[in-house]
């Protein structure tokens, strides 16, 4: 899996990340890297070609990459300061959504 995101100074950084949690609207991700993301960054979520294929895989995710934002970031390491991980929010229209993550909606009088 991989993150894509503009910096501060609008420079492209690149991370390889492992997936801890996956479902229809969010994953988390454990970071190795020495920097941080700010919280409601957006990213690019990519997840590699070959495992496309898991049946497990939210049928959201296996189209290639998705628009993600940072909505939660894990405690920080004392030896580097970074996060251990971040939670993402797949940023999905409504319309694509699959049926398992359908929201209910009542009306209110």
């Amino acid at each position: 899996m991989r993150l894509t995101w503009k910096d501060h100074r609008g420079t492209m950084r690149i991370a390889n990340v492992v997936t801890r949690n996956i479902s229809d609207e969010a994953v988390y991700v454990d970071w190795q890297g020495p920097s941080a993301i700010p919280m409601y960054r957006l990213v690019q979520f990519q997840v590699a070609s070959d495992a496309r294929a898991t049946e497990s895989l939210p049928s959201l995710l296996r189209a290639g990459k998705i628009l993600s934002a940072v909505f939660r970031i894990g405690q920080r390491r004392r030896s580097t300061g970074a996060p251990e991980g971040y939670a993402l929010r797949l940023l999905v229209p409504p319309g694509q959504r699959s049926a398992s993550s359908a929201e209910l909606v009542s009306a209110t009088a």
